[in-house]
């Protein structure tokens, strides 16, 4: 089978490593990529939001199975894009329909999905500059602190948790009249502030039938004990101690089941993953927020837990028969770390040469943001490695990719000391 892998993240890096496992693979390309994705496969210089130039690649290499990485492609619709050209029908494509991907395009299409379906989510309203007026008598209905979040993609910089009144009416101004986050922002969502602990869970489903992947909770924040700004993940660990068998069971009977039911009876076309930001309060589950894809950098966790072929799931997806297939995790537990360029996620210079990447033989290094010059590794971004190892429990694993961070250095580079310090 010859595979296509979209992105160039460190969710692409841990997958390209995991297919290339996979004893069904012919060939694997990675479009974009970056310099860790290429011992895994090919890497092709693709701008991915051009599906004309996605369809002239998948011709001419004798694609079987095209799998979408990140969230972008799938809100523009590239599965539509898929299913609608008597070419590419036949394709195998993994990820939801442009439709199905509104659960993560659009915070007022799954709130008022998650609404419909009786599934448990904070009280929320939705907002427009022409209902602003009512938006701000919303805020003034609300309890401290008031959430804010832009309705379409914002790359994980659309959410304000604010403690005044007064600050959030003049941040829901600002957004929606003066175009703080853009398009975006153009309708805003206000959430009632739920306060928990957060973990997320994932799946993955052709439609009907849909398998359960370990959970993971990941760190947001760039200083340590949770302070300063949201980036776009500082490390992640799998398995959550606080996730025992009656709070999953909770999320599968009152989250997991009315999500995939709602979408199959609303007529929505969805093959791939999803993943459920969650909230655990006072023992229930609460849903903050939907991807439609993996997460980063819970993937880097996730799938290094997989034991069986990922390519298997894969194929078992796109024929509707992902029921019949067999997933198998390992009972180690795995923790990654992000090693990020000095000033993310504000102002940071990239071109840095990484160092120490050979020395690191117990852990998994899966690269975030860089490009190769020459033999060199350079960085190439904010986030630019993602260091992963396993453990007997959750502990041993972070101290394990610790000691392996200790060994790469480049240029200003930053990193967290308390991941997953909280659960231990």
């Amino acid at each position: 089978m010859n595979v296509l892998l979209l992105g160039s993240g460190g969710r692409e890096s841990a997958l390209a490593w995991k297919l290339a496992q996979s004893s069904m693979q012919d060939q694997l390309f990675i479009a974009p990529g970056n310099a860790g994705t290429r011992p895994w496969g090919k890497n092709v210089p693709m701008n991915i939001l051009d599906f004309e130039a996605v369809k002239t690649f998948v011709l001419a290499n004798k694609i079987d199975l095209v799998f979408v990485g990140p969230e972008e492609p799938l809100v523009l619709g590239i599965v539509d894009y898929f299913q609608s050209d008597d070419e590419l029908r036949s394709i195998g494509i993994i990820g939801p329909s442009k439709a199905g991907a509104q659960l993560e395009g659009s915070k007022s299409f799954a709130k008022e999905f998650m609404h419909r379906h009786r599934i448990p989510t904070a009280k929320f309203g939705s907002f427009s500059l022409e209902t602003l007026r009512e938006g701000i008598a919303f805020l003034r209905e609300m309890k401290a602190p008031y959430v804010l979040k832009a309705d379409g993609l914002a790359a994980g910089k659309g959410v304000l948790i604010l403690e005044q009144l007064e600050e959030a009416e003049l941040e829901l101004t600002n957004i929606l009249l003066d175009e703080k986050f853009g398009a975006a922002g153009k309708r805003v969502v206000i959430e009632q502030f739920l306060s928990g602990t957060e973990l997320s869970m994932f799946i993955l489903t052709d439609g009907s039938s849909f398998k359960v992947l370990p959970e993971a909770k990941d760190y947001k924040r760039i200083g340590e004990r949770d302070q300063g700004p949201n980036t776009g993940g500082m490390g992640a660990v799998s398995p959550v101690p606080f996730a025992d068998a009656g709070f999953k069971d909770k999320v599968l009977n009152q989250i997991i089941i009315p999500t995939v039911k709602g979408l199959s009876q609303e007529g929505i076309d969805y093959k791939g993953f999803i993943f459920f930001g969650l909230i655990n309060v006072k023992g229930d589950p609460y849903v903050i927020e939907y991807n439609c894809r993996l997460g980063d950098p819970e993937t880097e966790v996730v799938v290094p837990r997989i034991k069986s072929d990922l390519l298997d799931l894969l194929e078992g997806v796109v024929t509707n028969t992902l029921s019949e297939r067999d997933i198998q995790f390992t009972e180690l537990s795995a923790a990654t770390v992000m090693m990020v360029s000095g000033g993310y996620p504000n102002h940071f210079e990239k071109d840095k040469i990484i160092y120490g990447l050979n020395a690191v033989t117990d852990s998994l290094v899966f690269h975030a943001a860089t490009k190769s010059d020459g033999p060199k590794i350079l960085t190439n971004g904010g986030r630019v490695l993602s260091v992963t190892s396993y453990g007997k429990n959750i502990e041993l694993a972070i101290a394990k990719s610790y000691e392996s961070i200790s060994k790469i250095s480049f240029d200003q580079a930053y990193y967290r000391t308390d991941i997953g310090k909280d659960l231990t």
